[in-house]
């Protein structure tokens, strides 16, 4: 009697990748509360090995990567790619997986041509793991940076261009109102430091931007694993945002928060892809209104 060949599960990236995310969560370093670990005067994303920024999911793994092994270069690369710059990963190091997104061409049922997303993983080095590279890819760690406890003109500055209506009361919560659409902001005096306050701001901000007329992205939230999902998005983007002008982001959510987190992550392996996707979309709403940067600092503060 012939015997049943037993055949591997097909991989799934987006489970792997899923199941990364909630065991960082689990153990309380979620990648996008752990940015960049050395800026160095580059910039704070992880980059290609040409200089261009990763986008969305991928930020969030090499982000997590960065943390656990302490890479401070944000330069990222193949194999391959090392070779050819005449460099070599050394022996028994570790890739990260990441993934790409695409379309191909295939015949329906009809036999009509039609495009069909597609996933594909594959796997990087940090150049920290890489001997022989210029010197311009290797980066010194740096010290995260207090913000200070006084209002920073250059933040307020960069925040007053997005237009958003932004109100300030005694009353003790910070929220986004999609009826008025407006942000609520508690006056800064009540925050411990001017960091907190400012990335409370940048996390409305995000909510802020996907109401309508903008992003229209928030809606209704009937359940609440959409409202778990939306505040998984507003705090990716921010701490995205923050990487992205050159603040670093410290903020730390309630356990109630992670538990929500937790529950959308694991009824949804897509999840976190749908997040990033949208927090980088609403990074970019930002960016492009705002700028990519700050354009005057307090005294004490990293830019």
């Amino acid at each position: 009697m012939a015997t049943r060949r037993k055949t591997a599960a097909k991989f799934d990236p987006e489970a792997e990748i899923t199941a990364k995310i909630i065991a960082a969560i689990e153990a309380g370093t979620p990648p996008w509360r752990c940015p960049w670990t050395g800026q160095g005067g580059g910039a704070p994303f992880p980059l290609r090995h040409g200089g261009e920024g990763y986008r969305g999911i991928n930020v969030l793994m090499l982000w997590l990567t960065a943390s656990e092994k302490g890479y401070a270069s944000p330069y990222w690369m193949t194999y391959r790619q090392a070779q050819e710059m005449g460099a070599q990963v050394r022996k028994g190091e570790t890739s990260t997986m990441i993934v790409k997104y695409g379309t191909v061409e295939k015949e329906d049922e009809t036999g009509e041509e039609v495009k069909r997303p597609y996933l594909k993983a594959y796997r990087v080095f940090c150049a920290d793991q890489i001997d022989g590279l210029p010197d311009s890819y290797y980066r010194q760690r740096e010290a995260a940076a207090d913000l200070g406890t006084k209002p920073i003109a250059g933040i307020e500055a960069y925040f007053a261009k997005l237009g958003a209506t932004i109100e300030t009361t005694d009353e003790p919560q910070a929220y986004y109102h999609m009826g008025r659409d407006v942000i609520h902001m508690p006056p800064i005096a009540t925050f411990h430091e001017a960091q907190g306050y400012y990335e409370t701001l940048g996390h409305e901000a995000i909510h802020y931007v996907g109401g309508s007329p903008r992003l229209d992205r928030i809606k209704k939230f009937p359940t609440k694993e959409d409202r778990a999902r939306e505040e998984l998005v507003a705090e990716i983007g921010q701490c995205m945002l923050f990487a992205s002008i050159g603040l670093q982001p410290t903020i730390d959510q309630s356990a109630a928060y992670v538990e929500s987190w937790l529950a959308a992550l694991k009824n949804d392996k897509k999840a976190i892809f749908k997040a990033a996707r949208e927090a980088q979309k609403a990074v970019d709403y930002i960016t492009e209104r705002c700028g990519e940067t700050i354009e005057a600092m307090s005294e004490g503060v990293a830019a």
